[in-house]
């Protein structure tokens, strides 16, 4: 094999190698279990969330689903929409504080709803639809902690809170993001004594640190997402570089006498 064919198979096989390590590292990136959408307004009413899960395995099905909703901030009146192939078990919780609204006195709440029976294979996607009455408006935040259990039997436990300033978790749970929007407006209107809480009587002050809080967090996402692209493009340039060096130093070892 003459030393031009060495150097390009040589330059080829890293530049191989090197691209399908950015490519699968940036695939891993983008398969966690999200929800959507990525935020509402706090005291929001009659809407929808949806639960992505994608299949990560190669040689194996997501064949159950388990979320679990919080308890401390809960969400009122949680209805599931029906998913073909899949039966969904809803468990209702006993709450420490009751809820009280215009329509009385909220006791127990869906703290976890089980998808099983259905199949998502590799390559694939399922959302699951949950409806909901009504949000808290005493929190900026919600995770939904979540198990995403695979036909070998491996467990995936979606369930790590993600940090203000610190980079992504391996495994985050999904989170909602909750704004200040319509707080004062429509979406507060029908929070009866949800919006009459400690929280809601603290000082503007700290209302005004937690408001900071939630952009702080905003941005750190951003940025971290930000930074995500910016590497994976420095490595896709990287290796047409090397390739590109490659065939330079095979042309000029063919030019010589």
């Amino acid at each position: 094999m003459s030393p031009t064919s060495t150097i390009l198979r040589r330059t080829g096989t890293v530049a191989a190698l090197t691209l399908a390590g950015v490519l699968a590292a940036a695939g891993a990136a983008s398969a966690h279990v999200t929800v959507h959408p990525e935020s509402y307004a706090k005291g929001a009413t009659d809407g929808v969330l949806s639960f992505r899960v994608p299949n990560e395995e190669d040689t194996a099905s997501t064949t159950k689903v388990q979320v679990f909703l919080p308890t401390d901030h809960p969400l009122l009146g949680v209805l599931v929409t029906p998913q073909a192939g899949w039966t969904a078990k809803v468990t209702t919780t006993r709450l420490k504080k009751p809820v009280k609204t215009d329509d009385g006195t909220i006791t127990d709440a869906v703290s976890e709803i089980t998808w099983t029976g259905g199949r998502i294979r590799h390559g694939e996607f399922q959302d699951f639809d949950v409806a909901f009455g009504q949000l808290p408006d005493d929190t900026g935040r919600l995770s939904f902690k979540t198990l995403q259990t695979y036909s070998d039997g491996n467990v995936v436990r979606w369930i790590e809170e993600a940090k203000a300033g610190a980079d992504e978790p391996e495994n985050p749970a999904p989170a909602l993001r909750l704004t200040a929007e319509g707080a004062g407006g429509e979406a507060a209107e029908g929070s009866g004594g949800a919006a009459g809480s400690d929280a809601d009587q603290a000082a503007p002050s700290s209302a005004s640190s937690s408001k900071d809080s939630e952009e702080s967090t905003a941005s750190d996402k951003a940025s971290d997402s930000t930074a995500r692209s910016l590497g994976t493009a420095g490595l896709v340039v990287g290796v047409l570089g090397l390739i590109a060096a490659g065939f330079t130093i095979a042309r000029g070892r063919n030019a010589r006498p």
